[in-house]
């Protein structure tokens, strides 16, 4: 298909807001966005673009469903909604923009859906995965976070200032926060796709994550038998790409870049 600057992919009986900065995937290789629980294309802000500058690839964002202006979800969503997604919408959003080489950037759910993509794929187009503050099983402290998060939307401004995101806010926040609230979510644990990534793997987690500890960092060592490189930022919380911009930047730029040159060499 030939992929506009923005538009919608459709997937089955889902309808996808893409945007598209850059090289298409015929022409160099590319970054396929995932974004966090809350997030959509309009969140990433400016990250793409400057992501696309340092690196001269191919970016690609897109809003799973139920974000942005993408197609609504059923509720309550499964609370194996990033396996579903990683194993059913991923592959065909791969295939669908013609993805020939390149890495998955994810955040938050986002790199948790990346992660049970490598670890469930034998994709040999991804050469790799830079994760912002992933994880891959619960804690009590994010937990907590997303309970403090449901009371904001109820009591603050929170609703509103989504609302100028997500074409129907209630569907993204319900989705991802009662997903998350479900005493059976406790259970939820993916670490053991970590042991079947074969691609190199970027952590990147702000020293004050809301929803995360280091422990999440620590799994990934001890389960992965790719290489994994950390990059644990002061004073960024969970969204390191918007609390330390220039550092979160800096070390995605510089790992894809290494990774697009090894693979390049690899296949000379």
């Amino acid at each position: 298909m030939t992929l506009d600057d923005s538009g919608f992919l459709t997937l089955g009986a889902q309808r996808l807001e893409y945007r598209m900065i850059g090289p298409r995937p015929d022409a160099a290789p590319t970054l396929v966005l995932l974004h966090e629980g809350l997030g959509c294309v309009g969140l990433w802000g400016d990250f793409p673009d400057k992501l696309q500058k340092a690196l001269g690839c191919g970016v690609l964002v897109y809003s799973r469903a139920g974000y942005g202006k993408s197609s609504p979800v059923e509720l309550p969503r499964p609370l194996t909604y990033m396996h579903d997604e990683a194993r059913e919408t991923l592959p065909a959003l791969l295939d669908a923009i013609g993805f020939r080489r390149g890495l998955l950037v994810g955040h938050s759910d986002g790199a948790s859906i990346a992660a049970i993509y490598a670890g469930s794929h034998q994709d040999h187009r991804v050469g790799g995965l830079a994760l912002i503050a992933p994880h891959f099983f619960t804690e009590d402290a994010g937990i907590a976070s997303i309970a403090e998060a449901r009371k904001a939307y109820a009591t603050t401004d929170l609703c509103a200032k989504l609302a100028r995101w997500h074409a129907d806010v209630d569907n993204a926040f319900q989705g991802w926060n009662g997903a998350w609230l479900d005493p059976e979510f406790r259970q939820w644990d993916i670490t053991e796709f970590l042991a079947y990534i074969r691609v190199p793997m970027l952590i990147v987690q702000g020293e004050d994550d809301q929803y995360g500890t280091v422990k999440q960092i620590e799994v990934a060592k001890q389960e992965c038998y790719c290489p994994v490189e950390v990059a644990l930022l002061p004073g960024a919380k969970h969204s390191p790409q918007r609390d330390a911009p220039e550092a979160t930047l800096k070390a995605i730029a510089e790992f894809v870049g290494r990774v697009l040159k090894a693979n390049e060499a690899s296949a000379a």
